[in-house]
């Protein structure tokens, strides 16, 4: 089975394309989502999100949640909001984002090419938002929320993709953001195949982000295989709905840390614990850190460069050089005293798109004792514990510009 296939895909109607297109699920809460789609009843978080449309309070979880999701997808659809392709279709997603674009390939990509790992993870799921995935996909049948993938850019790919952006797109919306999201309709055979063959020459792909949407699809191609035995494996459900770019575009920002208190230290006792691993310096300016091994401390007192010691960097471990590893076993750990980052309270995650002020900010609310800036993991650092069978500790990539979801749907039926 090929790595990535067309698709009939439900495709967002042209004229009312950024009323439909909608920011992901897992980026805004309950709350922000209600008051984005307030005004917009075609916005596809009526359908990701569909709490919003239920009284305050109403668990995100419950099946009336689920069940309301398929209704609007359903209205959606009936309206002409979201129209049904004719035939099998790729698509090409291009996102501007400043002087930053990136273009993707848009395609049903194979559950078994995960299960074999051709298809690459480098993060752990969480058991509820994998469930939550799950129950929402198998709710509308269909897979809504794309998953990112990336590969190791090839000159076939990209002379393709060129050619068949040369035209206009057929859809080109720009969010309320800034970011410019354009998409090319990929119909006909003769272009599809040579597409699709390049994908086929590559190694591996890897999940750069949607870890949770991917597992999900994993979950229900299994429940689809056991309840029909004599499956093909040609059904849609023996895929899940993706966008592929090239490592060589692609934009990751750094994912920041903030901690509520010094634990069992005083502000001068972290300081001389500090001094043993990393080399710090005063600065006068939020620190931006310009490498990897280096990191930047704000505490209410101002912010402090900290260098790490590069005795103290493994070689050979692709895992534990990381940064996020590194600020983790050097100081969260031993200084903090802050545990599974996954299920300590005391720390919390800030994406970079935030930038260094909203650090400030939270340390000079009073909420958090010191905020960490940390340097962008690299994507050559994710390929490499991808390819180890190693994961990522959580929180350790942040990427832009995101997918809008509702431009491309694909139907399980």
């Amino acid at each position: 089975m090929s790595l990535i296939q067309p698709f009939r895909a439900l495709r967002a109607d042209a004229a009312r394309a950024a009323e439909v297109a909608a920011p992901p699920y897992d980026v805004l809460d309950t709350a922000e989502a209600r008051a984005l789609a307030a005004d917009n009843p075609a916005s596809f978080l009526h359908v990701s999100k569909p709490e919003i449309d239920l009284p305050d309070g109403t668990d995100p979880y419950a099946p009336e949640v689920y069940a309301k999701g398929r209704e609007n997808l359903d209205r959606l659809v009936a309206d002409g909001l979201l129209r049904r392709e004719a035939t099998p279709c790729l698509y090409l997603y291009r996102q501007v984002m400043g002087d930053h674009a990136q273009v993707g390939v848009v395609a049903a990509a194979s559950v078994d090419a995960y299960l074999s790992d051709r298809i690459k993870k480098h993060e752990h799921t969480r058991p509820v938002k994998e469930d939550d995935r799950t129950r929402h996909c198998r709710a509308l049948n269909a897979h809504s929320g794309p998953v990112f993938l990336t590969y190791r850019h090839s000159a076939a790919i990209d002379g393709q993709v060129a050619r068949l952006t040369a035209g206009g797109p057929d859809i080109d919306l720009t969010a309320a953001d800034g970011v410019r999201h354009t998409l090319w309709v990929v119909a006909d055979p003769a272009a599809i195949a040579p597409l699709v063959a390049a994908f086929e020459d590559l190694p591996a792909l890897y999940v750069a982000d949607g870890h949770h949407r991917s597992a999900a699809a994993v979950r229900l191609c299994q429940e689809h295989r056991a309840a029909h035995p004599d499956y093909t494996g040609e059904e849609p459900f023996n895929r899940f709905l993706a966008v592929l770019f090239p490592d060589d575009q692609m934009q990751i920002l750094p994912y920041h840390r903030v901690v509520a208190d010094f634990g069992p230290l005083s502000p001068g006792e972290l300081l001389v614990g500090l001094r043993e691993r990393f080399q710090l310096a005063p600065s006068r300016e939020p620190v931006a850190p310009e490498a990897p091994g280096v990191f930047g401390l704000y505490t209410g007192g101002g912010w402090l460069h900290l260098t790490i010691d590069p005795e103290r960097v493994p070689v050979d471990d692709p895992v534990a050089r990381l940064d996020v590893s590194l600020l983790a076993d050097q100081c969260l750990g031993p200084l903090l005293g802050i545990g599974d980052p996954r299920t300590d309270p005391r720390i919390d995650f800030v994406g970079g798109i935030r930038g260094l002020a909203e650090l400030e900010r939270l340390v000079d609310s009073g909420r958090y004792a010191a905020a960490f800036a940390l340097h962008p993991t690299g994507l050559d650092a994710l390929f490499a514990v991808a390819d180890s069978g190693r994961v990522m500790p959580p929180k350790s990539t942040w990427f832009e510009p995101k997918l809008r979801d509702g431009l491309v749907i694909l139907p399980l039926d």
